[in-house]
């Protein structure tokens, strides 16, 4: 799942370039389908700000820079911590694949002072004490869930396709998700996630969106755990599209040597 043309992300940022259906034709898969396929542009680079939020209200401040870079068949995402001294020089790699293959992700901690490759075990741990797990910050394929269209219904002024999508895959860490899908422009507005046990674990909400070089681009999100009642706000900017970000970027050395 495309979540954040920044990190997330992920969860919600797909959308593809497929011939338009009447409303009657569309169906839960080739709705999530023109969402994974959306096209984003070559690459984007901007600077992430991430704010956790616990339920007493006190806050932590991160800042980050973020790169993706995609040739139609993998998408390649790095992110180096630039603030506070505690995860500076920490990064994440993240490279997501159209066929189907699981992503391969990547953390360097300056401490061990060693790449790490984040096994799938590790999946559905936290990423740096945020809401977003590993997981989220990938791109889930579409041919990983069994999806059905629910509804149509508003959010504010954005007419929406309601999604419920179960993975096929008994394991997942999540039971099922359901996504509001702007019929405007196939952007995941809104996504629930239910943990093993049926309950409303997490809802990740898109608070502001805008066309930058000719591509819908997220720019702030929020992702709630119900559960713990803790917050992640993302919020990207200085972005820029399509400026020819070197491929060296996304290497494992590139992850220990820093932006």
């Amino acid at each position: 799942m495309k979540i954040i043309n920044i990190i997330l992300i992920s969860a919600l940022a797909f959308i593809g370039s497929f011939t338009a259906l009447k409303a009657e034709e569309m169906t839960g898969k080739t709705i999530m389908e023109k969402v994974y396929y959306n096209p984003s542009g070559d690459d984007t680079q901007g600077e992430l700000t991430m704010s956790l939020i616990n339920s007493r209200g006190d806050t932590r401040v991160r800042k980050l820079m973020q790169y993706t870079k995609d040739d139609g068949k993998t998408e390649k995402k790095i992110m180096f911590f630039l603030s506070p001294a505690d995860v500076r020089e920490t990064s994440f790699m993240n490279w997501s694949y159209t066929d189907g293959r699981d992503d391969d992700q990547w953390i360097y901690l300056p401490a061990l002072k060693r790449v790490k490759r984040i096994s799938s075990d590790s999946k559905g741990d936290y990423f740096m004490g945020s809401d977003f797990t590993y997981d989220d910050l990938g791109d889930r394929h579409p041919d990983d869930d069994e999806h059905k269209l629910l509804r149509t219904e508003k959010i504010g002024d954005y007419e929406c396709f309601v999604v419920e999508s179960v993975p096929k895959d008994e394991d997942y860490m999540y039971s099922k998700t359901i996504t509001w899908v702007m019929k405007e422009n196939y952007l995941g507005l809104k996504r629930e996630f239910y943990d093993d046990r049926d309950r409303l674990l997490k809802v990740l909400n898109i608070k502001k969106f805008e066309k930058i070089s000719g591509f819908w681009t997220i720019l702030e999100t929020e992702m709630h755990n119900v559960q713990k009642d803790h917050r992640t706000q993302m919020v990207f900017d200085e972005v820029k599209i399509n400026t020819g970000v070197s491929e060296s970027k996304f290497t494992e050395r590139s992850m220990t040597m820093g932006r």
